[in-house]
């Protein structure tokens, strides 16, 4: 046995231990510190949790290492001690948890000047945010009681990791009534408000995207958790302040405020992208929405809407001047002046401001002309599919609130205290104002009359040997989206009245366009890629040679019938069922008597064309048994064949006796006979002839031509019975 030769080795940490002037650092120099600390070995944990070694542990995670150190091994200890304090291991985060003077050294790292080693800052982080999800109210007791705790954790918000920070203390606190108190904790330090502050555009970039990034998973996860524990009494006080209008004006104003900059134009966009987010019950994707039309439900609350209106003609101006870019080489040439991260998130605002469906929002989009805007903007960088998108989503939204504006209503937005009172007046003053906006796409945007244009455009382009454009494809889908509202839906008799008011020529070329170019560009993108056609192996049917002549028609349809239900049932044929694999051993052969139960019966009548061809062909082939013929010489040297031993085996689906009769060819697999094989099939095929008196073969009843004819079905079966087996 293996164990006899003593193959387990001694780990070498228990050797180390063993001496009593060990040190820290020599264990951490072996490569399976961490794997015995895990493995929860005894002496390694007691060693670990004596005083001065979590003294140097937390010294190393919180201490900037020699700058003399090679930059490789420089971390290597800071590293290993982090992964030693995390390991979820009780002793340790009972040392570390229950003694203040180790959370006080802990602590003193966030007292530095930035920037904090970023390294550092991530080992802190996680050896801060096990402490607080296994050692919560120790540790939040401890950080509660220092009063410069959130001050310090945004003085250095440019460290990612101070970020991951905040957010365990939101996510990772339990039970429910200690995280709520957390919670009101951090309300009242104004951590909301402060991050806020941070958005100022004189703020360092790191910081405003940090800032940005903390605020949106704070909304995420607080509306989740509000899903998730519906049951809760008190509101989430975070969740509160961020969705109030005081606040969301606060972010608009540090965004405007002062020299407009690109940072913080798209990271304050974020933020309100993030809060208008639909709240709602599963994951379904935009995509999904979106093909759904506006049948999704929004829950968007009233007050980020009413911060945002009065600031719509700021982001407007955006799109007109946005921050200054220098040109930038692209794939397709220079690009003098790039559309700019700004304006893209200004376009994805309008578009989720528009799927809200609020009937002040869209009144003032039409005023401002911001859809005119956007189609300038869509047809102009042709090879932008990130803006391309989102002004399809814009035309979407307009068309398919305007279908269902008499179904939904303000009730939209989410059935909150701080949520728009929707009252019947203005229920019956939302359908005019979506109406109004389908007017104003076109009327005011001409969206026909540029569909138009571009698609004859880009048929110029190409004839002359150009590139397609490159937003050909969303194109394509506003137009059918124009189309599907103009053949169905409530306002259908509204876009049929805006067509006839175009001119008589634009109209026709619209007709033409859609009863031609746009179907034929449809059944075009709906033509399968690879052809769905069967393509069918002969490779097995080729190996299967028919017994009779090619020019026979019924011996060639007999064939193809019988080749026809192997691979059609070939599946279902092979192998065994439950029941049979369960039973004895010797319903193995049930497999291969289905395959030989196939009939085709085909009366051979003498008055057919093809009796005197079918005769001819017998008579040729088929050669009686005789057992007068001089026995044959089993031991007589001649060639083997392997293969018909492996087909007389499977035929019959078990293997016979050494002891059966060698006057019998068939029963022991071996060739009765030097002809060829089409006959040695045959042959094979027929029943293995009875033992025989003298003159009894001539008082046997001669073989008729239907008898001679069922012996060739017989040899087929047993030769498809041997394919199966051999493939």
């Amino acid at each position: 046995m293996f164990w006899k030769f003593d193959l387990h080795t001694t780990s070498h940490i228990d050797q180390l231990l063993d001496r009593e002037d060990v040190t820290l650092r020599e264990l951490m120099e072996e490569e399976d510190v961490l794997q015995e600390c895990k493995a929860q070995n005894r002496r390694l944990l007691l060693f670990l949790s004596q005083d001065h070694c979590m003294q140097e542990l937390v010294s190393l995670i919180t201490e900037e290492p020699p700058a003399d150190l090679e930059e490789k091994t420089r971390f290597k200890f800071p590293n290993i001690a982090c992964e030693l304090l995390i390991s979820d291991m009780t002793v340790i985060n009972d040392k570390l948890g229950g003694d203040e003077s180790l959370l006080e050294k802990l602590y003193s790292f966030l007292e530095r000047d930035p920037p904090l080693n970023p390294l550092l800052a991530s080992f802190f982080s996680k050896t801060i945010g096990n402490l607080i999800a296994r050692k919560t109210e120790q540790v939040i007791s401890f950080l509660r009681k220092k009063h410069s705790f959130i001050s310090l954790v945004l003085n250095h918000i440019d460290a990612s990791a101070m970020m991951d920070l905040l957010l365990r203390l939101i996510s990772c606190v339990e039970p429910a009534p200690l995280r709520q108190e957390v919670l009101n904790w951090l309300n009242e330090e104004r951590l909301i408000q402060r991050l806020t502050e941070l958005m100022h555009t004189g703020r360092d970039e790191e910081r405003q995207s940090n800032a940005s990034q903390t605020l949106c998973d704070i909304i995420r996860l607080s509306r989740d958790q509000a899903n998730q524990m519906p049951e809760a009494t008190e509101p989430d006080p975070l969740l509160v302040v961020l969705e109030s209008e005081e606040n969301v004006a606060q972010l608009l104003k540090s965004m405007f405020e002062g020299e407009k900059t690109e940072a913080s134009i798209v990271n304050g966009t974020q933020v309100l992208l993030t809060l208008l987010e639909s709240r709602r019950s599963g994951l379904e994707g935009l995509m999904e929405l979106y093909s759904q039309g506006c049948e999704r439900s929004y829950t968007v609350s009233g007050s980020i809407l009413r911060a945002i209106e009065p600031h719509l003609k700021d982001f407007q101006q955006l799109l007109l001047d946005p921050p200054k870019k220098s040109a930038i080489l692209t794939t397709v040439g220079v690009l003098e002046q790039p559309l700019g991260n700004a304006r893209l998130h200004v376009a994805r605002l309008v578009a989720s401001l528009l799927q809200s469906s609020d009937h002040s929002i869209c009144q003032e989009l039409c005023r401002l002309n911001t859809m005119d805007l956007l189609l300038d903007l869509f047809f102009k960088y042709t090879w932008n599919n990130f803006l391309h998108f989102q002004v399809e989503l814009c035309v979407a939204s307009i068309l398919n609130h305007s279908a269902h504006a008499g179904l939904q209503t303000p009730a939209l937005q989410n059935h909150e205290e701080n949520s728009v009172p929707v009252s019947d007046s203005q229920t019956e003053q939302e359908i005019p104002d979506l109406t109004s906006s389908t007017d104003s796409l076109f009327q005011q945007c001409r969206l026909v009359q540029r569909i138009l244009d571009a698609w004859e455009e880009n048929d110029k382009i190409q004839a002359a040997g150009g590139t397609r454009r490159g937003n050909m494809g969303h194109l394509t889908r506003i137009a059918n989206t124009v189309v599907q509202n103009l053949e169905k839906g409530q306002v259908q008799s509204q876009i049929n009245n805006l067509i006839k008011e175009l001119p008589e020529d634009c109209r026709g070329r619209w007709e033409s366009f859609v009863g031609e170019t746009l179907r034929e560009t449809n059944r075009k993108n709906t033509v399968d890629l690879v052809s769905t056609h069967n393509l069918h192996s002969s490779s097995e049917d080729d190996d299967l040679e028919s017994p009779f002549p090619n020019d026979l028609s019924i011996q060639q349809a007999f064939s193809d019938y019988q080749i026809q239900q192997m691979t059609a049932n070939f599946v279902d044929q092979f192998g065994f069922n439950d029941e049979e694999f369960s039973e004895h051993d010797e319903n193995i052969n049930a497999t291969f008597d289905r395959i030989a139960e196939i009939n085709f019966n085909i009366d051979a009548d003498d008055n057919s064309a093809n009796a005197a061809a079918f005769e001819a062909c017998y008579k040729e082939r088929i050669q009686q048994f005789d057992d007068c013929e001089e026995e044959e010489d089993i031991w007589e040297d001649k060639a083997i064949n392997y293969a018909t031993q492996v087909k007389s085996r499977s035929r019959f689906g078990v293997s016979l006796s050494s002891d059966s009769s060698p006057k019998d060819p068939v029963r022991n697999g071996q060739r009765g006979r030097g002809s060829a094989s089409e006959e040695e099939e045959e042959e094979e095929g027929a029943s293995p002839p009875s033992i025989q008196t003298p003159g009894s073969e001539k008082a046997s009843s001669p073989r008729t031509p239907q008898s001679k004819f069922s012996l060739q079905i017989s040899g087929i079966r047993s030769t498809m019975s041997d394919h199966i087996l051999l493939y």
